[in-house]
């Protein structure tokens, strides 16, 4: 026997929707994934050889609460504390004729690293690599911030991070508390 309940909206405690129905089939549900952003390095950076340095990313392609910072300080800072799957990546790269020796790409929080990837081409026989990193990372929501740094070691030639959103990207979503 099959059972049948009809609600247009069900709330929690507090009186807060948690999902609900416009009658036509079509789901609103709270915001569970959110505060969340996806930002972009519009144009190359260039960077001191074997030097962290954070990149400059500067171009939104979503940010749902404001707060990332893609101006000044090229930082997340949710306001709302949990769980946060972030993830970025930046092609470094060697102007022509240069050849990389190692590049990392790290996620810090309040400034030090919690997480780094690692590219170490063997006979330095690359000019570009593109350091990828993921990590779940506990915030605050007030004060903690996370930002993306860079590493780029070249044994000749100019480092430098590439620009556009398919070579230096950065993002986090909430994941949950």
């Amino acid at each position: 026997m099959a059972s049948i309940i009809k609600a247009n909206q069900l709330q929690d405690f507090g009186g807060n929707s948690i999902i609900g129905s416009d009658g036509a089939g079509n789901l609103t549900t709270q915001k569970i994934n959110y505060p969340a952003f996806e930002a972009y390095l519009s144009a190359d950076q260039t960077v001191s050889d074997a030097t962290w340095t954070k990149a400059q990313i500067d171009t939104e392609v979503f940010d749902t609460d404001s707060c990332y910072d893609n101006s000044t300080n090229y930082r997340f800072t949710p306001t709302v504390a949990g769980k946060y799957f972030v993830y970025g990546g930046i092609k470094q790269q060697s102007s022509s004729g240069g050849s990389l020796a190692a590049v990392i790409t790290g996620i810090y929080k309040n400034g030090a690293i919690v997480r780094e990837s690692t590219l170490d081409p063997t006979d330095n026989q690359a000019n570009s690599l593109t350091p990828v990193n993921t990590a779940i990372i506990d915030m605050n929501g007030t004060s903690d911030y996370l930002e993306l740094f860079g590493y780029n070691n070249v044994t000749a030639g100019t480092p430098r991070f590439d620009a556009g959103v398919q070579s230096v990207w950065f993002g986090a979503y909430r994941i949950g508390s």
